[in-house]
């Protein structure tokens, strides 16, 4: 997508292949910089810091330090088995970092499943290196055809309303192309609708603690030039109870072969007033964000739980310059859960690759039959 009219991805690999290249997403809106992570360390740094974000994002990330841990490992010597065990260990350091996305855990095992099939160390660098930029393009084409099945139902909304007033979408964190590699999850469908002439309104959640809706959605959608106002969290309902949206899509961070949905806190909450105002409740992801070994989400999925910093302060731009400053008194006791799970019944549909099914275990296997097989073994 584009940054001040010119085209970037959130990951890549430097022209020389001797570097991973990522936007630093803690620094936006206030300054746009790209960073070079020399070492599966600097990764780790990136991830854990959240210099990246999102599902999507985070695996590819996740797929680009494996080839700098590849590098690594060769440059050590080892082969074969070592090499492997030792490729391994740092696939554990890199899935340490977020636990709650399952892409990255998704695509360190692919990386390290690739990379066993040959047996130089030369060899397993160029397999990683090939790989890295097989996820990324995946993840790329996967959310562009995610906008194409969610242009339907936001058309669908367009013509509904007489085809003249715009359609009002709330979102809730962010799931744009800052996200994933390339067009986002639930931006995808607005930019769809945008290349289609519908014209579309934005209601951006704030998004506490980190005011990712802030700072990144709002960001990316001014970028784009779609029409946008960023709210606090909590009048999403408000909003909904006077017929101001007409329809939300979230993004998710692991979801369920049942349905269930992890993203970030607050989205049960909204899910909850959609389902009391007859709003359509819709969540975008690629297949690789699925969970197929969990069934039950509020029990089987690990929310993390981040440091209090981030809820007791908050940055922003005073003279020119990013300042943090505190929110409570010092010593407040402060907690941080940075996810939480909605239940398949509070979701109309989930917008993936393959199209839109209903956010059930038949509606998931309709769209994904190859997958049935690791289902049944749960």
């Amino acid at each position: 997508m584009l940054v001040h009219g010119q085209p970037y991805r959130t990951v890549w690999l430097e022209a020389g292949g001797e570097s991973v290249e990522i936007i630093d997403q803690t620094l936006l809106p206030f300054a746009f910089k790209t960073v070079r992570l020399h070492s599966t360390a600097e990764v780790c740094h990136a991830i854990r810091e959240m210099w990246v974000r999102g599902a999507g994002c985070i695996g590819a990330t996740a797929a680009h330090g494996m080839y700098l841990a590849a590098r690594e490992c060769e440059r050590d010597g080892l082969r074969g088995g070592s090499f492997d065990r030792a490729l391994r260990e740092k696939g554990r350091e890199l899935c340490a970092t977020r636990p709650t996305a399952v892409n990255l855990a998704w695509a360190v095992e692919r990386q390290l499943a690739a990379v066993a099939l040959v047996d130089s160390g030369v060899d397993k660098v160029t397999v990683a290196r090939e790989m890295a930029r097989e996820i990324a393009d995946e993840d790329a084409d996967f959310c562009r055809r995610i906008g194409e099945h969610g242009l339907d139902l936001i058309r669908g909304v367009f013509e509904a309303k007489g085809g003249k007033s715009p359609v009002n979408v709330l979102t809730h964190c962010n799931a744009g192309w800052l996200a994933f590699v390339d067009h986002g999850s639930a931006t995808a469908p607005i930019y769809a609708a945008q290349a289609a002439g519908i014209p579309v309104h934005v209601w951006v959640d704030e998004t506490r603690p980190r005011n990712q809706g802030a700072r990144l959605t709002a960001w990316e959608l001014g970028q784009q030039g779609v029409p946008h106002t960023v709210i606090v969290d909590n009048v999403g309902g408000h909003l909904m109870q006077h017929g101001k949206v007409d329809l939300v899509i979230t993004g998710t961070d692991r979801t369920t072969y049942t349905g269930d949905v992890a993203n970030k806190i607050g989205t049960y909450l909204k899910a909850l007033a959609a389902q009391d105002n007859g709003v359509p409740f819709y969540v975008a992801l690629p297949s690789s964000t699925f969970d197929w070994e969990i069934a039950d989400g509020l029990a089987g999925i690990p929310i993390e739980e981040r440091g209090g910093d981030e809820v007791a302060k908050i940055a922003g731009l005073a003279n020119d310059t990013e300042i943090e400053v505190n929110l409570v008194a010092k010593g407040t006791p402060v907690a941080n859960f940075a996810f939480d799970v909605t239940p398949a019944r509070l979701v109309t549909g989930l917008i993936t690759e393959r199209g839109v099914c209903p956010a059930n275990e038949a509606g998931i296997r309709s769209l994904f039959p190859e997958k049935a097989p690791s289902i049944a073994r749960v």
